[in-house]
């Protein structure tokens, strides 16, 4: 195996390939380095996995929405078939097909644990014990991406516990469950086990989704309620001790105590940046900065995408990232990138979106979806915007299912009379998100965005019913 190549990605997540992809179509030679599985978290303990544990109930739900399909609905969900879809979602967690696209797109795969040992160096170790150095030419990618951020719960390490990934990858559906963490990864999952079947409480320090609006936060609370789950906002856990059934007992702040078969923590994540050898740069992993290409801390050969990145922790989000980067390294590598050029914003080689135009979705039933700013950090960035918001009433919601709720609404930047942010709460509002990712990032004018017709019966409607209440 060549021991030299023009880039080194190390970690081989979703972020991560789609950096040694590019770097490789724009004619470079490229190598990930992964001590894991190839295709990283998403594929096998995030994304993928969970949204199968989460369709088959929301497919459930929706057709006892529907006369005529009601009346087809006599059962509930078979547990063991939607834990079966789970696992062909994540592939058996078997990275064989991974792999092989690796080999097929022309990137060297390297099994091992990666250290930097000097500029554009790294010692790879493998589980064995064995290493070898690996020298880039160009440029070295980290792409780690991120591990749980575990609160200081007194208690919590002397029991079992689950975090997502032991959640999402899990062979038995517990009779009750306790899930620490009113964020997006603990509410997905506290109804995906809530609907196979398991008693749930949520716990949750601030409130449920607080990234969320909360006209939009409280559907998704009604949804959760209407399930079942229990959810404990503005609750702060104190203790937690192994209960005599096997199972755990939590002591919240008031003096309340939970008990379930299997507690979740579901408390945020950190970027995986430990062990990397950072600190012999001058780089402590709390003071990691990734320029709008990429680059760290100024370092001219160093890059970072994805979670461990320190932006927005969303697959698609460090897949953006990825081509970015790696399009920049290209470029630089060509001389059409100057070293120490800032490229302009929304150019082919600028991270912009991460500033202005992060979507989002939220895969709860209903769901939720934003993107760009929120009306606080609009103000806060100098912008004077206007909210518009109503509830989603369209002719093709009462089409989709009886009692349909949802609610919509734009910020509208008054000076430049484009969007800066959109939220959209309701069942399957997830495909409405793009439309707004678009009119955001292409900073389209809503005079010019009344010309965008939507189409007659689709959800999509609320659009035009937000520009006539905009005043258009």
């Amino acid at each position: 195996m060549d021991s030299d190549f023009d880039v080194i990605v190390i970690g081989g997540g979703a972020a991560g390939e789609n950096a040694a992809e590019r770097a490789v179509k724009g004619g470079l030679t490229a190598a990930i380095v992964e001590s894991g599985l190839v295709g990283g978290a998403c594929s096998y303990w995030a994304c993928q996995p969970s949204k199968a544990l989460l369709r088959p109930g929301t497919a459930l739900r929706a057709a006892r929405t529907v006369p005529g399909a009601r009346e087809a609905v006599t059962g509930s969900l078979d547990v063991s078939a939607v834990l079966a879809r789970r696992d062909q979602a994540a592939g058996h967690w078997d990275d064989t097909a991974q792999a092989e696209w690796a080999d097929q797109a022309g990137i060297t795969l390297v099994r091992g644990r990666a250290r930097l040992s000097g500029s554009r160096g790294i010692v790879v170790t493998t589980a064995e014990g064995a290493s070898s150095n690996l020298t880039a030419r160009t440029a070295v990618v980290l792409a780690t991406g991120s591990v749980p951020a575990l609160p200081k719960l007194a208690g919590l390490p002397d029991v079992s516990f689950w975090t997502t990934a032991d959640a999402t990858s899990a062979r038995e559906v517990p009779v009750s469950l306790v899930v620490l963490g009113g964020g997006v990864a603990g509410t997905e999952l506290a109804q995906a086990f809530a609907r196979l079947g398991t008693a749930v409480t949520v716990v949750a320090r601030g409130p449920l989704l607080p990234a969320f609006p909360e006209d939009a936060r409280a559907l998704v609370a009604a949804g959760l309620a209407a399930d079942g789950v229990e959810v404990l906002e503005g609750a702060s856990a104190e203790l937690v001790e192994a209960a005599d059934d096997g199972g755990v007992r939590l002591t919240l702040d008031g003096g309340r105590t939970l008990e379930a078969a299997r507690l979740l923590v579901a408390t945020g994540r950190r970027p995986a940046l430990d062990g990397l050898g950072l600190p012999a740069f001058g780089i402590e992993p709390v003071s990691l900065r990734a320029d709008t290409t990429g680059r760290v801390n100024g370092l001219s050969w160093l890059y970072a995408v994805g979670d461990c990145a320190g932006g927005p922790k969303l697959t698609h989000q460090g897949k953006y990232q990825a081509r970015i980067t790696g399009d920049a390294i290209v470029a630089r590598a060509r001389g059409e990138l100057g070293a120490a050029e800032t490229p302009a914003a929304w150019s082919a080689w600028a991270r912009t979106a991460d500033i202005l135009a992060v979507p989002q979705a939220v895969f709860t039933d209903p769901e939720l979806a934003r993107v760009g700013m929120t009306e606080v950090e609009a103000w806060e960035a100098g912008l004077r915007v206007r909210a518009v918001a109503l509830p989603i009433n369209v002719a093709a919601a009462s089409l989709h299912g009886e009692d349909y709720e949802g609610w919509a609404q734009i910020l509208v930047d008054e000076d430049t009379r484009t969007i800066v942010g959109a939220c959209f709460a309701g069942p399957d509002v997830a495909e409405l998100l793009h439309a707004a990712t678009i009119a955001i990032a292409g900073e389209v004018p809503l005079d010019r965005l009344w010309h965008a017709v939507p189409a007659f019966p689709t959800l999509s409607e609320v659009w035009l019913r937000l520009l006539e209440a905009y005043g258009l």
